[in-house]
């Protein structure tokens, strides 16, 4: 496997923010998901939903190469193409749900700390 420009931290988050903003309206959805709330769960079977089946898109404009699937809630990116087969993904299970639950501010109904605020 050939050495290619380490992606930032910036890249990276780009780079999820492509993979589960692909779809047609995907911003309103996000949106009422914040204001509404979701479960762990719900967040969960939202990215699935989000990611598809498999899908991704080539490097350009200065933008990585992505990769991702709902099974496992995946995310690959690289400045080159992505082989899913052989890479590790830069997102996956749960780091993916975090990061969601960050970038969007989608609150957990079932955290208890939310009651204090």
């Amino acid at each position: 496997m050939e050495t290619q420009k380490p992606l930032t931290e910036t890249d990276k988050r780009n780079a999820f923010l492509a993979a589960v903003g692909s779809y047609q309206r995907s911003n309103e959805r996000w949106l009422e998901r914040q204001q509404t709330g979701l479960t762990d769960k719900q967040l969960e079977d939202a990215l699935k939903y989000e990611l598809g089946i498999f899908g991704g898109s080539s490097a350009r404009d200065n933008c990585p190469s992505i990769t991702y699937q709902g099974a496992g809630l995946k995310i690959w990116a690289g400045w080159r193409t992505v082989n899913h087969c052989l890479e590790k993904p830069i997102f996956e299970g749960r780091q993916t749900i975090a990061l969601a639950r960050e970038l969007f501010a989608i609150p957990n109904p079932d955290d208890d700390q939310l009651s204090m605020f």
